[in-house]
């Protein structure tokens, strides 16, 4: 299978391109940077790379501005929406092009579309919406992704939630106190965190392409999400370190400003669809997943 991805050396990108290539497939990455290793065309340049993309059976885009790069002042929170906005276009500008159009998308999303809450749960059939920044944000990148689908195209939103990874992403932050013999709960403790493992994310991307019943919104979250102070326990646990230390909200929103709402506010989620489709978690509970990535 030839697959495209957008977005690939990121996290996930990186993770999944391990895992197509260890599974025989040909992976292109599209980039506007010039890295050295598999095989790497440029896009987003004013071009279109469609001599090397003719064949290609799916395309995956994870293609935008960090949520955990910097602070989210005004400027990056426009980077950040135009950044997917722009990357988006350009997928759709390119599959319209192709002369076999790929048989399937998968766009990367965020389960923080769904509302902030400590009660309740959801699936991929609420219809609760955010209406802060960040969910605004996904409600639109969805929507524009979802125009594949006038093109006959299969296409798949993957709603991300924490992934958990060893040196990237938001838990290192999260551990770093841990390893000082400073960790304790962070804000309130009571709100959700919907994790996943990033090889799980990888296996659930490649599950999503070749799965045909498979489309539209799609959880991608671990089924046993856990309560902030939960979470910082076990973590604790699995790191032989104390958990003792309270993080007060005010503290992380003045240390991260708007950004804090990513650890400070949270949602349940549940990977409904996956699950009925017959996807298996690697990592189901969140000891498992520290374990592994930890070694210990």
């Amino acid at each position: 299978m030839k697959v495209a991805i957008a977005g690939g050396t990121g996290l996930v990108g990186n993770a999944l391109t391990a895992l197509l290539q260890e599974q025989g497939h040909e992976v292109i990455i599209l980039t506007r940077g010039q890295p050295k290793g598999a095989r790497y065309v440029q896009w987003l340049n004013g071009t279109l790379p469609l001599e090397q993309l003719e064949g290609i059976e799916a395309f995956v885009n994870l293609a935008g501005v960090s949520l955990n790069d910097r602070r989210w002042t005004d400027e990056q929170k426009e980077a950040i929406y135009n950044s997917r906005m722009a990357a988006t276009e350009e997928m759709l500008r390119i599959v319209t092009q192709l002369s076999t159009p790929p048989q399937v998308i998968v766009n990367a999303s965020a389960v923080g579309i769904y509302p902030i809450s400590t009660t309740a749960t959801y699936s991929e059939t609420s219809a609760q919406r955010a209406q802060d920044f960040l969910g605004k944000t996904v409600a639109d990148w969805e929507q524009k992704a979802l125009r594949a689908q006038q093109l006959g195209i299969r296409t798949c939103l993957a709603r991300f939630g924490v992934i958990l990874a060893e040196d990237a992403g938001a838990l290192p932050l999260i551990v770093m106190p841990y390893k000082m013999f400073v960790g304790g709960t962070i804000g309130s403790g009571q709100q959700w965190l919907s994790w996943i493992h990033v090889k799980d994310v990888a296996r659930a991307i490649l599950f999503s392409i070749e799965t045909p019943s498979l489309e539209g919104p799609i959880n991608f979250a671990a089924p046993n999400a856990e309560r902030m102070k939960s979470f910082g326990k076990t973590v604790g646990r699995v790191l032989n370190r104390p958990h003792w230390l309270p993080v007060p909200n005010f503290a992380l929103q003045l240390a991260l400003g708007e950004k804090s709402v990513l650890v400070l506010d949270g949602q349940h989620v549940v990977p409904d669809k996956l699950i009925a489709a017959g996807f298996t978690f690697q990592f189901s509970t969140l000891e498992e997943a520290l374990h592994d990535l930890y070694k210990s």
